[in-house]
């Protein structure tokens, strides 16, 4: 495989839309369609910025998940929080402000941060991180009125359950599924 073209084709609100042109396998053009939070100066910045955070976040031996209404699907899931780092802003302040802004809660402390990963390598080069924290606080909402989150923290059992009967995000899914299984 290898890029031949990069262009821009849409420059959104809040994401740039990108077509580019590949030379496939068998010798032949394919054109693909990404989509990114960040400007894209060229082939080489390619899925280089990391552009925001997932946070699972534990109160004692229970799990946070958020049941939002998601735009893109028309419908509620269970998803993690997660929000865009803004520009100046570190990664330890992005987990406290996003956590605070969709829940309420606080940041007791971070556990861990992985190395950075791709959101969605099929349409997009987001890059993003997956932070554990331990959260504490009272819930309230501090969403804007394009948000519809309710957050709660929830035992292994009500998980489980979660997991057969409702939708999630990817990560979210991975997340609790591997919360479950720690007993």
């Amino acid at each position: 495989m290898q890029l031949l073209k990069m262009e821009k084709v849409k420059d959104g609100r809040y994401l740039k839309n990108y077509e580019l042109t590949y030379l496939n396998k068998a010798g032949r053009e394919k054109k693909f369609e990404i989509v990114s939070h960040s400007e894209i100066p060229g082939p080489e910045a390619l899925g280089q910025h990391i552009s925001g955070v997932s946070i699972v976040a534990y109160h004692g031996d229970k799990m946070l998940l958020l049941r939002e209404f998601r735009m893109g699907v028309n419908r509620f899931i269970y998803n993690l929080c997660a929000g865009m780092i803004n520009q100046g802003e570190s990664l330890e302040e992005c987990i406290q402000r996003e956590l605070y802004e969709e829940t309420g809660l606080q940041v007791k402390k971070i556990l861990a941060i992985l190395p950075p990963s791709y959101a969605a390598v099929a349409l997009s080069d987001v890059k993003t991180q997956v932070a554990f924290v331990e959260a504490e606080g009272v819930f309230e909402d501090h969403t804007s009125d394009n948000e519809q989150i309710t957050a709660r923290f929830y035992d292994r059992e009500e998980v489980r359950e979660l997991l057969e009967t409702e939708e999630f995000s990817s990560r979210a899914q991975v997340a609790a599924y591997f919360f479950c299984k720690k007993d």
